[in-house]
C-alpha cells in the first residue's frame, strides 16, 4: 500500500503544482505558442477538470484499499491526455513541451496500473 500511497500523493501534488499556474498563463501561452486561445472556456474547463482529478489522486493516497475501485478512472484520466497528445505530436500538431508533459502522464498511468495491481481488494 505504501507504493500506491506515495504514487498517488506525488501525482496529486505534482499535478496541482503544474496546473494552478495555467490559470494565469493564457496570455503567455498565446505569445509562446501562437495563435491565441480562441475558446478559453475549453482551456479553463480542461484545467479545472484536471485540477479536480488531482484532488481525487490525493483522496486515493489517503486510503488506497478503500479507493481502489477509482484507480482505473485515474489511469484513464492520464491515458486520455497521453494518446491524443502523442498522436498530435506525430502529426506535427503538438509541441515537444506538451508531449513531454504527456510522457510524464504516461509514466504516472503506468505507476497507477502497478498501484492497482499491488493494492489488495477490500
Amino acid at each position: 500500500m505504501k507504493f500506491a500511497r506515495y504514487t498517488f500523493a506525488a501525482a496529486g501534488i505534482y499535478g496541482i503544482l503544474a496546473l494552478v499556474p495555467q490559470y494565469f498563463l493564457e496570455r503567455q501561452i498565446a505569445i509562446d505558442s501562437p495563435p491565441e486561445i480562441t475558446h478559453p472556456e475549453y482551456f479553463y474547463g480542461f484545467v479545472g477538470v484536471a485540477l479536480a482529478f488531482q484532488l481525487v489522486f490525493l483522496i486515493i493516497a489517503k486510503d488506497p484499499v478503500r479507493f481502489r475501485p477509482i484507480m482505473p478512472a485515474a489511469i484513464v484520466e492520464k491515458i486520455a491526455f497521453v494518446i491524443p497528445t502523442f498522436y498530435l505530436y506525430a502529426n506535427g500538431r503538438a509541441p515537444l513541451q506538451i508531449t513531454t508533459g504527456a510522457a510524464i502522464d504516461l509514466l504516472l498511468a503506468i505507476l497507477f496500473a502497478i498501484s492497482l495491481l499491488k493494492t489488495p481488494k477490500q
